[in-house]
């Protein structure tokens, strides 16, 4: 709303500064402070509400450290995320920009569905919330709506590299309007839709998903959508469960979607500027240097709310928020063709998913085969087999942050690594 008012200003009547809030990298920063103030704000406000109408988790006892503490601390506090998302993103950003209108319909999907799943085990008082297969179905369904919306809509697209032949320098009196740089032909100025996402450590790294419909000949590119949209379901679904399922000790799927944050930030600038996507060799996506201003305020929210859920935690996001950033994440990285380096970027959702398939896996065999059930972890997901060798929950927190760092930063490396 903000970028609007001051392009009128600015258009209109030369209104000093108003012109600033055409950068993105200015809107991003200033959603970035926004956020942060927004969640320290309300932070404390909603908190109070919570507290007030006895909104506490119930704590299964699971025989871990420091577990009965918490018992009474206010849930639902990915309400205080949400808002510290949404607010900044609608004040600042491009509300017309399609990726900008998918990571809202994200953000509000999944708020919501964690939304009713907290509401039902808080003022309810049935401990199973929200039945799995409602969770799953709501999760089904914006993988559908997102993936539709990336197949279908006009407004996704790329824009080809010039092959080498092709290229037309600036002294060329027969310079074309198709080239988009000067000094040396970057993109073509044609834009194309394509099913096409990045591979991470290949020098040509690009994958088609009509590929894996080759056999239909002429007609894979026009179903590659049979395709695209059941693996957009299965990457929302697998990383939205992986953050809820990291959700359990304080400040740890925060903090880590913080670090994941930062990094789809920065990939979606470089796919969004012709100067660096050509210099980095990635795909040129138009409009999705817009996205910086949404994952900013995703990233102040995140290091707000970290100021309450950090150790000794005074309100936890619950279903509302986690489901939420796992969600907002998984979306985010399919919209700016990087859904591929999740497995890296998203290590430590990745990790703690695989440990309870692991202990699941495992116990139902060894129960089949030996009559008894027997476990690989001391207790899944894998936070907890730390707590029950003893590591205080403070120092589990720190080491994965640190991990996800080093995942952070090779997800970054492999622009240049091939």
């Amino acid at each position: 709303m903000l970028y609007y008012l001051f392009e009128y200003l600015d258009k209109q009547f030369d209104f000093p500064g108003a012109g600033v809030f055409r950068y993105i990298s200015f809107r991003a920063a200033i959603a970035l402070i926004f956020s942060l103030g927004f969640s320290l704000f309300l932070g404390k406000k909603i908190i109070r509400v919570l507290l007030h109408k006895q909104v506490g988790e119930t704590i299964r006892d699971l025989g871990l450290e420091g577990q009965k503490a918490k018992q009474g601390t206010p849930t639902m506090g990915g309400l205080i995320i949400l808002a510290a998302i949404l607010l900044p993103t609608l004040l600042l950003g491009k509300l017309h920009n399609v990726y900008v209108i998918i990571m809202l319909i994200s953000t509000v999907w999944l708020g919501s569905i964690g939304f009713i799943d907290d509401y039902i085990k808080v003022f309810k008082k049935d401990k199973k919330g929200l039945a799995g297969k409602f969770k799953i179905l709501g999760q089904i369904g914006l993988g559908i709506i997102v993936g539709a919306i990336l197949y279908f809509n006009t407004h996704v697209v790329v824009r080809e590299k010039m092959p080498k032949s092709a290229m037309v320098w600036q002294s060329d009196k027969n310079l074309i309007d198709d080239i988009q740089d000067k000094d040396n032909v970057l993109f073509s100025g044609t834009d194309i839709k394509s099913t096409k996402t990045t591979i991470p450590f290949f020098k040509n790294n690009e994958f088609d998903y009509a590929y894996l419909i080759s056999f239909l000949g002429d007609k894979a590119k026009q179903y590659a959508w049979l395709i695209f949209i059941p693996i957009v379901i299965l990457i929302v679904t697998a990383v939205s469960n992986g953050a809820n399922i990291t959700d359990g000790i304080d400040g740890l799927a925060t903090g880590t979607s913080a670090i994941i944050g930062t990094t789809l930030a920065i990939f979606a600038y470089v796919s969004g500027n012709t100067v660096f996507a050509n210099y980095l060799n990635i795909m040129y996506i138009p409009n999705t240097g817009e996205l910086m201003v949404f994952m900013s305020a995703f990233v102040g929210a995140c290091v707000g709310f970290l100021w309450f859920n950090s150790y000794p935690a005074q309100v936890f996001m619950g279903d509302t928020g986690s489901l939420a950033l796992g969600g907002i994440i998984a979306v985010f990285a399919i919209a700016i063709r990087k859904e591929l380096l999740i497995p890296i970027v998203c290590g430590i959702f990745l990790i703690e998913n695989l440990s309870v398939m692991i202990q699941v896996v495992y116990f139902k065999y060894t129960k089949r085969k030996y009559g008894e059930g027997r476990r690989i972890f001391k207790m899944s997901p894998l936070h907890h087999h730390y707590q029950k060798s003893g590591y205080h929950e403070s120092k589990i927190v720190t080491r994965f942050w640190i991990i996800g760092i080093a995942l952070a930063v090779l997800s970054v490396v492999t622009l240049k690594l091939r």
